[in-house]
């Protein structure tokens, strides 16, 4: 088979044009399936469809049980077996015009996602995206130099996965509100960062940036990851060890369908929201093209097919292209599963909160591995998932701490069979120990900024 690619100018305008003509047409089955809604999707086919309809889907919070693709041709066909997160048929009238409004010619897969954190308005925030080594202590390190710097955080995501790190960052100026367009202040706030994520130990290199467009931030936190190769365990030696001594199996396997000139990818591991927008935005990064696909979950188990090609139209040519696909389909299905303790803190919102929340972890020695911060008027809701710094499990001696110290701050916890919390103590002269981590902190983070000129003595920060 010959491998060409078209045009790409000429193609994004002949896409344009059959999409203007033959606009996504959408409905929504309710009476087919007896326990889920059919939602059917029919469109001309274009580059990144696939990705397009399963992003809205998941951004509706909706869970696809069976998907049946095809786009081998100019036409894009697709039927999804759905659920609400409770199980149930969906009752909204309106989906199929909200999938089909945001599928259109001037259509954006995120429109419908004002409130969520999966959509932030350049707009209304300043966007800051950062990567690097992950490691204790490091979110508060982040979140205190955010605070000194007078930037309040609207809004954040942040995902941990084979000892990297990236995360996303809405801020505002504290005093106005508004985002942060000075040049100078940007270019302070990224060194800064920039110092903290290289510690001493960054093999790889710690980045940071400042972006100014509309981004949907779980599809903008893959390809972070990607571009950082969390992928490659190679580089990480302690961390292949732990999935060998675990005897962790193989998620993915690939292989080449010489009859059709396809590869095929099958894909099964314990069925999670959000699976198939994961593995799509992988392949869709890896420069791969999706022809056929089937989904199907039964009970906890999620299993997907893929036949691919490459998009200058051949399969996968080698062992080491073969390897990569699978190190990074298994790395985009781990890097959003929640390890640790989950802990939901809901209060008023106030500056400098999230610095004393991560700062407060970091005392009790938790590690933050994955996190969601959301600010809903003058309310917040920060979802954490933390584990304890050494690797064993969290005390609930430790839980009671932190919830003693968070104050008005109300701590959900969401337990598992290893962590029994106990009533709550009465305050004892353990609490001064903490007071002293935290002056220490405190301490270093004022000598570090009054080194680098940007105050003019250390009680400025106080």
């Amino acid at each position: 088979m010959d491998c060409w690619s078209p045009s790409l100018n000429v193609d994004l305008e002949f896409a344009k044009l059959v999409n203007r003509m033959h606009p996504p047409r959408v409905t929504v089955d309710n009476i087919t399936d007896r326990n889920a809604t059919l939602i059917k999707v029919d469109s001309a086919n274009k580059r990144g469809s696939l990705l397009e309809v399963v992003q809205v889907l998941t951004d509706l919070n909706i869970l696809i049980k069976r998907a049946y693709i095809s786009s081998d041709g100019q036409w894009f066909m697709d039927v999804f077996h759905v659920t609400d997160q409770y199980g149930n048929k969906l009752s909204e009238d309106n989906v199929a015009d909200r999938i089909q409004q945001s599928l259109g010619p001037r259509g954006c897969s995120f429109r419908s996602l004002r409130g969520s954190v999966g959509f932030q308005s350049a707009i209304e925030h300043t966007t800051i995206e950062l990567t690097g080594r992950d490691r204790p202590g490091l979110l508060s390190e982040v979140f205190a130099v955010l605070s000194d710097l007078k930037c309040n955080v609207v809004a954040a995501e942040i995902w941990t996965h084979n000892s990297r790190m990236a995360s996303i960052v809405y801020i505002t100026d504290e005093e106005s509100g508004s985002p942060i367009e000075d040049a100078d202040q940007l270019a302070k706030i990224k060194q800064l960062l920039l110092f903290i994520l290289k510690g001493d130990r960054d093999r790889r290199g710690a980045q940071t940036a400042v972006s100014v467009g509309s981004t949907h931030t779980q599809r903008r936190l893959h390809q972070l990851m990607y571009a950082d190769r969390d992928y490659d365990t190679e580089l990480t030696e302690e961390y292949a060890r732990s999935e060998s001594s675990r005897g962790v199996k193989r998620l993915v396997t690939v292989e080449n369908c010489s009859e059709k000139e396809y590869t095929v990818v099958n894909l099964r591991c314990p069925d999670r929201p959000k699976l198939l927008f994961d593995t799509v935005c992988t392949l869709t990064d890896m420069q791969y093209v999706v022809f056929h696909a089937t989904i199907i979950v039964e009970g906890s188990e999620a299993s997907q097919e893929f036949y691919i090609r490459h998009t200058d139209g051949c399969p996968i040519s080698s062992e080491a292209e073969r390897q990569r696909v699978i190190d990074c389909l298994e790395a985009a299905i781990k890097r959003r599963t929640s390890e640790g303790l989950r802990l939901e803190l809901c209060g008023e919102d106030r500056t400098g909160l999230l610095s004393d929340v991560t700062r407060i972890f970091r005392e009790n020695g938790l590690s933050v591995t994955r996190a969601e911060v959301t600010t809903r008027g003058s309310k917040v809701v920060n979802t954490f998932y933390v584990m304890d710094s050494s690797g064993d499990q969290v005390k609930s001696e430790t839980i009671e701490a932190i919830r003693t110290a968070m104050g008005e701050s109300k701590l959900k916890v969401t337990e598992d069979d290893t962590v029994k919390l106990k009533p709550k103590p009465k305050p004892n002269s353990q609490q001064t120990g903490r007071f002293s981590l935290s002056h220490l902190f405190r301490s270093r983070s004022e000598k570090f900024l009054y080194n680098l000129g940007l105050i003019s003595s250390c009680s400025e920060v106080a």
